[in-house]
């Protein structure tokens, strides 16, 4: 069948302007690099996160995701956001207290709060997060978002009963907590995760402060250690920093800023859920690990202990200073120091 000039043109006319209004919509669409520190495990939050952002916003606003080390090293994601290498940042401040001297602090020092709730009660309504909106800011980045990890505990070959338990253990620990540790005369090394394994197996190490039950599952430490120790000195054992460049900020609509908030704060807390939930299935289920818990006594005693290390975070500038006269006037409210 031949087509008619007229019914030609007509078809041309309506195939140009489909192809305009393509390439219009693509143009207006925008894409932001989002880089995390976590691995694949969180893929499905991931993804739920993503869908979640492209949906709100009709489609104009699209996440692009990337896993830990992918495109940057995690203890360079300030620098990264700020040049915009990568428009957000999914990291832990301990990562660059170089960078952002606030950051062992936002990330959670050792005694500074024991439950979630308290942690956020810290940040949302003591002032803590103001501070840490004020450090990123010079550095020339913006604070978006906040994500609260989960246990951060100890598992051991033999039973733990109390902080003299350890005296006789080697125990892998990192920064902060190695230090109050070897407060108490414990011996601490410094091993990478992928070691963990094999250092319980053969006898190198005792024990571990590494993370939560569902994290030694990952790594499959029951299989040579199965005593977990709740120590009460820090849970959320992590607290999680979203920063975005401040330029990719501004040329946001405030819907568009509004559904990357809302998003980000949705993937923080499917991460949180994520791990509490697995967490609490294998306490419940009790056949992994044999749960106890350090004295109340022996938890004080730690958050005691840290004094020097928190010192040592305040000495380091003003705001430093106001941070962590927040977690003294708290501990000392939640009766962990005295006044």
């Amino acid at each position: 069948m031949k087509l008619s000039l007229l019914v030609k043109s007509t078809l041309a006319v309506s195939a140009a302007a489909s192809l305009v209004a393509s390439q219009a919509v693509a143009a207006d669409t925008v894409r932001l690099r989002f880089h995390t520190f976590y691995g694949t495990e969180m893929d499905s939050i991931a993804q739920e996160f993503q869908d979640s952002v492209e949906e709100a916003s009709d489609g104009s606003l699209r996440i692009q995701y990337f896993h830990g080390g992918e495109l940057v090293d995690s203890d360079q994601f300030v620098d990264a956001v700020k040049r915009g290498t990568i428009d957000i940042g999914y990291g832990v401040g301990s990562y660059w207290p170089g960078q952002v001297n606030i950051g062992n602090i936002e990330a959670g020092l050792p005694g500074a709060w024991v439950n979630t709730e308290e942690a956020r009660d810290i940040f949302e309504n003591q002032g803590l997060n103001d501070l840490a909106r004020e450090a990123y800011a010079e550095k020339g980045v913006k604070l978006i978002g906040r994500g609260y990890g989960s246990n951060y505990d100890l598992l051991t070959r033999e039973p733990v009963e109390s902080l003299d338990d350890l005296k006789s253990m080697r125990i892998r620990a990192t920064g902060q907590v190695a230090e109050v540790l070897q407060e108490f005369d414990i011996p601490t090394v410094f091993l990478p995760a992928q070691e963990l394994y094999v250092a319980l197996s053969t006898g190198v190490i005792d024990g571990v402060v590494y993370g939560g039950p569902v994290e030694y599952e990952q790594l499959k430490l029951h299989e040579a250690a199965d005593n977990y120790t709740f120590m009460n000195m820090l849970n959320p054992g992590w607290i999680e920093t979203a920063i975005v460049n401040q330029d990719t900020w501004k040329n946001l609509s405030d819907e568009h800023q509004t559904i990357l908030r809302e998003g980000i704060a949705q993937y923080a807390d499917g991460i949180h859920e994520w791990l509490e939930e697995g967490n609490q299935r294998l306490i419940e289920e009790g056949e992994l690990f044999n749960f106890a818990s350090l004295p109340d006594a022996d938890a004080k005693r730690l958050t005691e202990a840290a004094q020097s290390i928190w010192q040592d975070e305040a000495d380091k500038s003003e705001r430093n200073a106001k941070a962590v006269d927040i977690l003294i006037d708290n501990a000392v409210k939640q009766g962990r120091l005295s006044e």
